[in-house]
């Protein structure tokens, strides 16, 4: 990824700001932002003291370690390498013989509302009796284990077991093809596949093991020596004598006790291939100390942990989001947890708010796509909208996977926090395996739409494209100066491509987050203003789409959710193409053309002249991957008018391409 030739133009201004409350900031592990600061400064002051201190703090070893970081061959950093310490021992073994031991550690809730709870105990028991059992299929330590599952407890049993006997997984998300999971199979050297009959998702039964079969039928999958079957439903699956066998008869028989196999803190702990990449799949490693590590930490810091609290991360565990913050994070920390099968509009769009009242949710963390998503439901359906239930549970609410425009934050904090939850707008990414970015709920003053500041010990900084600071309030590339525990240690294989990809020369070897950014002249907040690769340049001005995108959600009468891509322009080189989600039956003909115009003068007044998109098209939804993700490389090829030759079997709603193919 290469950066842009000139700085990033940024015009929106955010002057709304939400100061915490006194009883959270005297009530919160991070207390006020003299604590914050505090923090900051000890990181500042002694670097690898400050990583060293917390990690002996937040996790157990088996062999301590006496080396913080090396640097010597950079940007292949290592953290506390020479310690010894296993993933699942700090997720589950250390919490027994304290009160953690029968406390409930997941709650699930199957797609049709069925209720089951495992204590912590009982969580370790399931744990080991897989581990056992997957060992007994001759999985060992160093082996790879692709996991294609749905959120189910067995899911994170999966990958619990493989961190036990030091087996690195790939969890693959169930919504990918046959095709996908092969290249992620092959590219891996997987040994072994742990899948499901079928997954259930908004009363629908999909089917998990036939495209294993499928995808291993294709080729290349020679390595994979077993496959275990979760029998997710009753509907029988093909399985094939001597290589599949189902998860009950594999753990039929086998001990509850299993010791943790002990492995170097930078030990793969898991290899996760990157959504959306196109040629060969990315697949980003992450090691077991220094991920750990910061997992733990952050669900303290960020969401200021409490041994009450009942935390809901929304995320499948296909992605990052549901590593760090559902199968890792929440464990290690010893907290309670929900675990969701299903989708947010099913049996209606009130499943969530249900949800948190019935299981008496404290901390909620979702995505902005959801949560746009079920703002256009509650305009078009009152009896779905949030105050229909008892949110008051609720001490704080998150935001993850992308820039949260400022109505839809405003939005979230007042139907669903009812003015009183901090919302943690979390920028992090697959390759920093945790929070980067984030208010702290007890100590950051709130501005809808930012980010805020970075995490104590996170040196996060905006710059041009030779690598020099940008002042505040000029736009620039996002990048991390220093490197910090649960950074990508390589990508799979290909250590040429991370180089490259990750630690650009031009950018004085600092790590590129891909993302442009700006600082707030005032606060120094940051404010994530798009992909680099999404920034549009319109007669020379350079824009990130985040920023169109945002101006005309902010038209909350009328716009639910909108993507901004650009096309080629021989008079402007780009021309900026909108596709917008009315929150209103889709316009035609004159209507339409009426409805674009409005909103093309909107986002001029929003922005200015030079923004306004030259077409609008309006669809009744997005292309978005069963996870909720738009899927912008469809809209970029529908904006240029191209045929669409990309795999698009991961969409959710594929037919909604040739709605949004035509022009107004």
């Amino acid at each position: 990824m290469s950066a842009p030739s000139s700085a990033i133009q940024s015009t929106l201004v955010e002057n709304r700001v939400f100061e915490p409350s006194d009883a959270t900031v005297k009530a919160a592990r991070i207390s006020g932002m003299d604590a914050y600061n505090a923090l900051c400064a000890e990181a500042e002051q002694d670097f690898e003291g400050f990583w060293g201190k917390r990690a002996r703090e937040v996790l157990t070893w088996h062999k301590p370690f006496t080396k913080v970081l090396d640097e010597s061959n950079k940007p292949f950093y290592k953290w506390f390498e020479d310690g010894e310490l296993n993933a699942s021992f700090n997720c589950l073994d250390r919490h027994m013989g304290t009160p953690v031991e029968n406390k409930t550690a997941i709650i699930f809730e199957a797609d049709d509302g069925a209720v089951t709870k495992v204590t912590y105990k009982e969580l370790l028991a399931k744990v080991s009796q897989f581990a056992n059992a997957l060992k007994a299929r001759g999985v060992k330590k160093g082996d790879r284990v692709v996991i294609y599952m749905p959120m189910t407890i067995e899911g994170v049993v999966a990958m619990q077991a493989c961190a036990r006997i030091g087996a690195t997984h790939s969890v693959v998300f169930g919504g990918f093809s046959a095709k996908a999971l092969q290249e992620r199979i092959q590219d891996a050297g997987a040994v072994a596949v742990i899948t499901a009959n079928y997954q259930m998702r908004g009363g629908k039964e999909l089917p998990l093991k036939a495209i294993v079969d499928e995808g291993i039928a294709m080729g290349g999958c020679e390595s994979i020596k077993t496959v275990i079957v979760f029998q997710r439903t009753q509907t029988a699956v093909n399985m094939v004598a001597g290589r599949d066998i189902t998860m009950a008869d594999a753990m039929a028989g086998q001990s509850t006790d299993c010791p943790a196999e002990m492995v170097g803190a930078e030990h793969p702990l898991f290899v996760l291939y990157t959504s959306g990449s196109t040629g060969k799949p990315k697949g980003v490693q992450h090691s077991t100390g220094g991920y750990l590590l910061w997992a733990n930490l952050t669900m303290n810091w960020t969401f200021d942990l409490k041994d009450s609290d009942v935390f809901w991360c929304t995320a499948d565990i296909g992605w990052i989001t549901g590593h760090s913050y559902v199968a890792y994070g929440p464990l290690a920390a010893g907290a309670t947890q929900i675990v969701f099968e299903g989708v947010p509009t099913y049996p209606n769009a009130g499943r969530f708010w249900q949800m948190i009242e019935k299981h008496k949710c404290t901390i909620f963390y979702t995505a902005p796509t959801a949560i746009r998503s079920l703002i256009k439901a509650a305009d078009t359906d009152e009896k779905v909208h949030p105050k229909n239930w008892d949110l008051s549970s609720l001490r704080i609410l998150g935001s993850v996977g992308e820039p949260i425009n400022p109505e839809a934050w405003m939005w979230y904090y007042k139907h669903v926090g009812g003015e009183r939850c901090p919302i943690v707008d979390t920028f992090w990414q697959t390759e920093t395996g945790g929070h980067m970015i984030t208010p702290l709920p007890g100590a950051t003053p709130l501005v809808p739409g930012s980010c805020t500041l970075p995490l104590p010990g996170i040196m996060t900084a905006i710059v041009d494209e030779t690598g020099n600071d940008v002042a505040n309030g000029a736009g620039g590339i996002l990048v991390v100066k220093k490197p910090w525990p649960s950074m990508i240690r390589t990508i799979w294989g290909d250590p040429e491509r991370f180089k490259k990809s990750y630690f650009p020369e031009e950018l004085k070897g600092y790590y590129l987050a891909g993302d442009g950014a700006v600082r707030s002249a005032d606060r120094g907040y940051f404010r994530i203003t798009g992909r680099i690769d999404d920034v549009l340049n319109v007669s020379g001005h350079r824009m990130g789409t985040m920023e169109i995108e945002s101006a005309l959600v902010a038209k909350s009468d009328l716009v639910a959710e909108a993507a901004v891509v650009g096309r080629p322009d021989d008079l402007t080189g780009e021309a900026i193409v909108a596709f917008v989600v009315l929150k209103r039956p889709l316009p035609t003909g004159d209507e339409a053309k009426a409805i674009a115009n409005e909103l093309r003068n909107w986002v001029g007044k929003e922005i200015g002249p030079i923004a306004k998109p030259k077409d609008i098209r309006f669809g009744e939804n997005l292309p978005k991957t069963r996870s909720g993700k738009i899927m912008r490389r469809l809209l970029r090829s529908i904006a240029k008018g191209e045929t669409i030759t990309q795999d698009t079997s991961t969409l959710e709603n594929p037919a909604i391409l040739d709605q949004l193919a035509k022009t107004n």
